[in-house]
């Protein structure tokens, strides 16, 4: 599933070429949203915005539409009208004179009153976006402390999209590493100074991969694996699907465990239980 650097770069994609931008065609490849199409097509898109996993197209009349990539969802811009070809189910199509951008297999899509968004039922639960610009390390390290998450483990804290919207499995991982902390520590029991560093490595870790476009290493070492011949798939993290391979820290072989049935990964040296 896309994580909240990933769901922001499409967003920053579409932005591109659609903000400020009459739509002139709009179809919905989901039966029980055809007949919304005609209330947005000849409307100004005002803006792309993100919410954690969720992505929000603002018009210019008062309407937006709410959609979620979920797991196989993804996003195309191509220049022109000429559909690619594709075997992805079409979900979303919106076009303008010069370009059209297409929605692939998501199914969580609506349109909602921009105004009535705060009540949509993800919308309304989920906690600060972690790509938002204005999230301060210190703004983390508060929700830390809050009573609603200070007692649960990281493992499953650091998946809890009222804790920070737009945390995912990949994330997960590499910023628990980062912070030097085992998964299975809970919050209330870091010191004040690790609770700082993981406050920290939440940005880092997610901010780093926004701007690398899925990298989580750190820009020189991924850069000494590139000149060393790996391809992107082994220099992109530190910890996440790199079982058995020695941790780029210590040496020591990076362990997996299933929480929750989903995939993690640590270091049993850089971030012992005790």
């Amino acid at each position: 599933m896309p994580e909240g650097p990933e769901i922001r770069r499409a967003a920053d994609t579409l932005a591109e070429v659609l903000e400020g931008q009459i739509i002139t065609k709009v179809r919905f490849g989901l039966p029980r949203l055809r007949n919304k199409a005609r209330l947005l097509r000849g409307h100004r898109i005002e803006e792309i915005e993100t919410r954690g996993k969720a992505l929000l197209t603002h018009f210019d009349h008062g309407l937006s539409i709410y959609s979620h990539n979920q797991l196989y969802g993804v996003w195309k811009v191509i220049k022109g009208h000429k559909l690619p070809d594709s075997t992805r189910s079409l979900r979303l199509l919106l076009q303008t004179d010069d370009h059209s951008a297409i929605l692939y297999s998501a199914s969580d899509i609506n349109v909602w009153p921009t105004q009535e968004l705060p009540e949509h039922p993800f919308l309304k639960k989920i906690g600060p976006d972690i790509m938002d610009r204005s999230l301060h390390w210190r703004d983390v390290a508060e929700r830390l402390r809050e009573p609603r998450f200070t007692n649960k483990e990281l493992a499953a804290l650091y998946l809890d999209q009222t804790f920070l919207a737009g945390n995912g499995n990949y994330l997960r991982s590499e910023i628990i590493h980062d912070a030097r902390l085992h998964p299975r520590t809970r919050a209330n029991e870091l010191t004040r100074g690790e609770l700082g560093r993981l406050a920290r490595s939440t940005l880092t870790i997610s901010r780093r991969s926004y701007q690398t476009g899925g990298i989580t290493l750190a820009p020189r070492l991924s850069k000494s694996l590139q000149n060393q011949g790996l391809s992107r798939q082994w220099r992109r993290f530190y910890v996440f699907g790199r079982t058995d391979y020695p941790c780029y820290h210590c040496g020591e072989s990076i362990v997996r465990n299933e929480v929750g049935s989903r995939r993690l990964y640590h270091c049993p040296i850089c971030q012992p239980e005790d």
